[in-house]
């Protein structure tokens, strides 16, 4: 297996890469979380151990950046933080499993190699396109026909939404219980407007409109053939 450690204590550090090294697995290191972000962004890995605690970028940090950018590699947490907030904290930021420190080498084997045999998930684009349109989820840009569209963050999680179901129809409640996480209907217009201002930065100007009102149902984003 191809596994990242991200650890900046380096006796564990080195302790556990010739570990993982002596049971067969190839093991890149980095020694702070900004780097850390870095090769997990850039790198295919099976598994990734991360610390709770580094310098320059926490290890929460670490997984919610890569959970964002739709990068689904399995993440067990390192940490001397035991608590169970602690705990659930890590867990709901997206990480897969959690070990206390201090650990026993074979526990920690074990369960890398438990995480490593966990069924596939399918690779998820960090691209995504409609036409012209182009949404890039680890950029967090926006382009259309190569000009670049400036999104406010509430935007931009709107129209990835619409892109992600792309020619499908989507209702104002799966918009307000997907993108404003509001499972009551508030009795205000944020999704109309929203997807006004949407519509103002993404179709004007341009020959062909994607975002789509369709009468009594919802929305749909496509190119104007679909």
């Amino acid at each position: 297996m191809k596994l990242l450690l991200i650890e900046d204590d380096q006796e564990t550090a080195r302790f556990i890469i010739e570990g993982l090294r002596e049971a067969g697995h190839t093991v890149d290191h980095a020694g702070n979380g900004r780097d850390g972000l870095f090769m997990a962004a850039g790198e295919g890995y099976d598994v990734m151990v991360v610390d709770r605690m580094l310098p320059g970028l926490d290890g929460l940090g670490i997984v919610k950046t890569i959970r964002a950018a739709a990068i689904k590699t399995p993440v067990l947490f390192l940490t001397t933080l035991t608590g169970i907030d602690d705990r659930v904290e890590g867990l709901e930021a997206g990480a897969d499993d959690y070990l206390a420190k201090p650990f026993a080498f074979a526990e920690l084997l074990a369960r890398i190699n438990a995480l490593a045999r966990r069924p596939p998930i399918a690779q998820i684009e960090t691209v995504l396109r409609v036409a012209d349109l182009e949404l890039d989820l680890l950029k967090r840009s926006v382009s259309r026909a190569g000009r670049r569209i400036e999104l406010q963050p509430q935007e931009f999680k709107l129209l990835e939404y619409l892109m992600r179901h792309a020619g499908r129809v989507v209702t104002r409640t799966m918009l307000l219980e997907n993108v404003w996480e509001f499972h009551f209907d508030p009795q205000t217009n944020v999704v109309e407007t929203h997807i006004s201002r949407l519509r103002g930065k993404v179709d004007r100007g341009f020959k062909a409109e994607l975002i789509h009102t369709v009468r009594g149902a919802g929305y749909s984003i496509h190119a104007p053939d679909t």
